[in-house]
């Protein structure tokens, strides 16, 4: 099959999949429209779990529907901020991503995040630095040896050079002892999102 070569969401599910086998745990930072949700969801299988978390309901009620009509088992989590149990199926969180380690059960093996603003809701409620330093700091930290985290990066709205530079930052001070970095970019168009995928050494 022939792939977008500049599609960066697309190599970042590839990537993903070669570490990601039936029964694992997977988590998506920003569920949007739930596209990530499902790749995960499909790649974890029937006995996996995938946990997906975003501040907007609409962006949950539209992961729902999305899982749901693939015949997914999904849960959600409007009101809970403690530690979710390990179960097959998927779990929805109304919460921040920089909540991430208070409802893990245990080390994903993948980690995704699409950076920004929900496509489908108010173009104003983005992803911000601060928090989002703080759930990839956390991602990395609960990461299973050998698991990757891959996240989409845009740049094309207000605030997002700032939260670029950030991600950027994080990215290139991780230890190289402990992690291998890839960045994948469209170098003749500047405003492109790029892809950013790190892999957890197994010391």
């Amino acid at each position: 099959m022939s792939r977008n070569l500049t599609g960066v969401v697309d190599w970042g599910h590839e990537l993903l999949a070669e570490k990601i086998s039936n029964g694992q745990l997977a988590v998506d930072l920003t569920a949007g429209n739930g596209y990530d949700t499902l790749m995960l969801w499909r790649l974890v299988g029937a006995s996996g779990q995938v946990i997906s978390f975003d501040i907007q309901p609409e962006a949950l009620r539209s992961t729902q529907q999305r899982l749901e009509a693939q015949g997914a088992t999904v849960r959600c989590w409007c009101t809970k901020d403690s530690q979710l149990e390990h179960v097959a199926g998927v779990d929805l969180v109304n919460a921040g991503h920089q909540q991430l380690r208070n409802y893990l059960p245990t080390a994903p093996h993948a980690i995704v995040a699409n950076l920004g603003y929900f496509p489908s809701g108010d173009k104003t409620i983005t992803t911000l630095p601060e928090t989002t330093l703080q759930a990839l700091q956390q991602s990395a930290e609960l990461l299973a040896p050998c698991g990757r985290l891959a996240v989409v990066v845009y740049t094309g709205h207000p605030g997002a050079a700032d939260e670029a530079s950030a991600v950027d930052g994080f990215f290139s001070g991780l230890e190289p002892d402990a992690f291998q970095v890839l960045q994948f970019k469209v170098l003749n168009r500047p405003d492109a999102p790029y892809l950013l995928v790190a892999e957890k050494r197994n010391l």
